[in-house]
């Protein structure tokens, strides 16, 4: 039977004697080195079994035996620690590769490819660095063991440093001392990282993705040493992995925002669907106001109630045509132009403008008042009702064009006295004037406002006031029913009145000769010949932007009147004193007479009327007090003067009196 461990050796010389005695004590030291290598004993056990030998005097043959049996041995414990670490770092890579497969998040990928390393390799410091292709250098973007702020932040520059000869070359580098090892282009800001950092033996090696070099994975220890080959190949395995994870990462990371910005578009395809719909569903609702007849204010109801806001909509000339849910208001002359040059709405201090537009002519304008935070999609909504309201001015504008020539063929007809008068009439009253009241024709005159915009607003006051307007002899001529002007208003403040209203709407002067009241077609010729003249004869006068009919005129009117009303004349100009003298039975006219006839001498007067200067300067203050203070100016004056000459020669019914023998 075999012996056991513990057989001493003096047995074994007994038993067998001292030939036999040697070989059996070399087949123990034989099995003790195997149970050696069964247990995994540190290599300096190895070797004590070779000294008994040797102390026993073994033969030549026994003793090689023995020393070549532990050297094998010792070759056979390093061949199985290589093994077990192999499987380790084997079984290392593959939990990593399990850990790196479920993560999805960038950062939590990346740290956990640096805490994998540093514990693969046992270093002080491990940390990881990407490519920056934009700015073309790495920076550093993840470490484990690192207390410098200077060195988790640093840049290297392709080709600066160990990270940058690495991120440039695609190769790993190492270093046993990076400051002193002058294979690598230094600089001021990486060492001084290091430094800071206190590292010494550093490490780098690729994250590749084929031939792409997309960062660099580091270990680093803070003591001087040299890495060896199977930690370069651990640590460059360990950045394949990485490479890919990452890569798959940044994929799905890529792919998630994809779903979001996708996610994202199909909200904002169902949204513009929905305002699609809506502003669709909006136009139809406007066009079918237009097309039913709407009128205006229908129109701009219909917007605000949309756009929940208010509306204003105005002509090209800023003339307000409706409004709902605001007040009036003029629209910025600014944005209706940036409206009409960009073709869409713009907004001016909280309020919306959009331009009314057929190609590139002006129609007017819609404010939206009350939605400063107006959205893309009302936006264009509110520029769909442009479109409308265009649609709408324009029809208004054939219709009225069409109505306009009809009244101005009547007007024409009236005024020319060459169509039959008694269809006028008829005529007249299918427009809605009634020609059996009595009218006043008005011609007017601007030097600065174009003719048609003269013509169009006396246009929108003939349609407010029942009247007609038009063209005739390059005039416009307005006429207008009496009861419409302002009651107990005379055809000269009517006039004024008009001048003055007219004037406003176009922002400067207007002319208005007056003549009338007229009753009847067959005395409008006439009518017209005469508030011709008036305006003509304001003008003359210099009296721009005025307003009168002959009447108003004096003398000069009874001049150019057709009928010279002497008495009337003379009833406007001296009424007030004649009435005195009729009342008090005093001699105010005689006296006004006998001043002017003296030369406007208050002491011939006295001695022409035997009366004292004083009596004269009391009358002469009295007719002040009843014909106004500026009575003796001279074209007042020579009024008074022709007035007295007319009532001289005046009978007492008023008819002109024979001139005396």
């Amino acid at each position: 039977m075999p012996t056991t461990g513990n057989t001493t050796s003096a047995d074994a010389d007994a038993g067998t004697g001292t030939g036999a005695g040697q070989s059996w004590t070399a087949l123990r030291h034989l099995r003790h080195l195997l149970e050696l290598l069964d247990q995994g004993a540190p290599a300096e056990q190895f070797a004590p079994p070779a000294a008994p030998a040797r102390g026993l005097h073994l033969d030549g043959p026994d003793a090689a035996v023995v020393a070549e049996a532990t050297r094998v041995a010792l070759r056979i414990r390093r061949t199985l620690g290589q093994h077990r670490r192999r499987e380790a770092e084997l079984a290392a890579l593959f939990d990593t590769a399990g850990d790196l497969a479920r993560l999805r998040d960038l950062d939590a990928v990346l740290k956990a490819i640096v805490r994998r390393a540093k514990l693969l390799l046992g270093t002080d410091v491990t940390y990881l660095s990407l490519n920056d292709d934009e700015a073309g250098d790495t920076y550093m973007r993840v470490t484990d063991g690192s207390v410098s702020a200077a060195f988790q932040q640093v840049r290297l520059g392709m080709g600066e440093g160990l990270g940058g000869l690495v991120a440039s070359t695609a190769r790993p580098y190492s270093t046993g001392d990076y400051r002193d090892d002058q294979r690598f282009r230094h600089t001021t800001t990486i060492d001084g990282a290091v430094a800071e950092e206190g590292l010494r033996a550093i490490l780098g090696v690729p994250l590749r993705l084929g031939t792409r070099v997309i960062g660099v994975l580091y270990a680093a220890d803070r003591t001087a040493r040299a890495f060896t080959p199977d930690e370069v190949a651990l640590l460059s395995s360990l950045a394949d992995h990485a490479a890919i994870a990452i890569d798959s990462a940044r994929l799905l990371e890529e792919t998630r925002s994809a779903l979001v910005d996708l996610n994202e578009a199909s909200r904002t395809i169902e949204a513009h669907s929905e305002a699609m719909r809506r502003a669709e569903d909006a136009h139809d609702r406007l066009t079918d106001l237009v097309l039913r007849g709407a009128d205006i204010t229908d129109v701009a109801t219909a917007i605000g109630t949309v756009l929940q806001g208010g509306t204003l909509i105005h002509d090209a000339d800023g003339t307000e045509l409706a409004r709902s849910g605001t007040d009036s208001g003029q629209p910025s002359a600014r944005a209706v132009a940036a409206s009409r040059t960009g073709g869409r709405a713009v907004s001016a201090d909280g309020t919306w403008v959009c331009a009314v537009l057929a190609g590139p002519e002006l129609l007017g304008s819609i404010a939206l008042t009350g939605r400063p935070d107006l959205g893309d999609a009302d936006r264009r909504l509110f520029e769909r009702a442009g479109v409308v309201t265009a649609l709408l001015l324009l029809q208004r504008r054939s219709v009225a064009e069409t109505e306009d020539r009809v009244r101005g063929e009547l007007l024409g007809d009236l005024l020319t006295g060459a169509a039959d008068p008694a269809s006028l009439p008829a005529r007249a009253r299918r427009v809605g004037v009634n020609l059996d009241h009595p009218h006043a024709v008005f011609v007017l005159h601007s030097a600065t406002a174009p003719r048609q915009r003269l013509l169009s607003a006396a246009a929108r006051v003939a349609h407010a006031r029942k009247g007609l307007a038009g063209l005739h002899h390059d005039d416009v001529v307005l006429v207008l029913p009496l009861g419409r002007l302002e009651p107990g208003v005379g055809v000269g403040a009517g006039a004024a009145g008009l001048a003055d209203e007219l004037g406003q709407a176009l922002g400067c002067p207007v002319t208005a000769g007056a003549a009338g009241p007229v009753t009847g077609p067959g005395r409008f010729p006439d009518v017209h010949a005469e508030a011709v003249r008036c305006r003509t004869a304001l003008r003359a006068l210099g009296r721009e932007g005025s307003g009168a009919d002959l009447g108003d005129l004096g003398f000069l009117g009874v001049l150019l009147g057709d009928q010279a009303d002497l008495g009337g004349y003379v009833r406007r100009t001296l009424g007030p004193v004649l009435d005195y003298d009729a009342r008090r039975g005093t001699e105010l006219v005689h006296t006004l007479r006998t001043y002017f006839d003296e030369g406007t001498s208050r002491s011939s007067a006295a001695e022409a009327l035997h009366v004292h200067v004083n009596t004269v300067v009391q009358r002469l203050d009295r007719i002040g007090r009843l014909l106004g203070h500026d009575w003796h100016r001279p074209e007042r004056a020579l009024e008074l003067q022709l007035a007295l000459r007319v009532h001289r020669v005046q009978r007492a019914d008023g008819s002109a009196a024979p001139p005396p023998a």
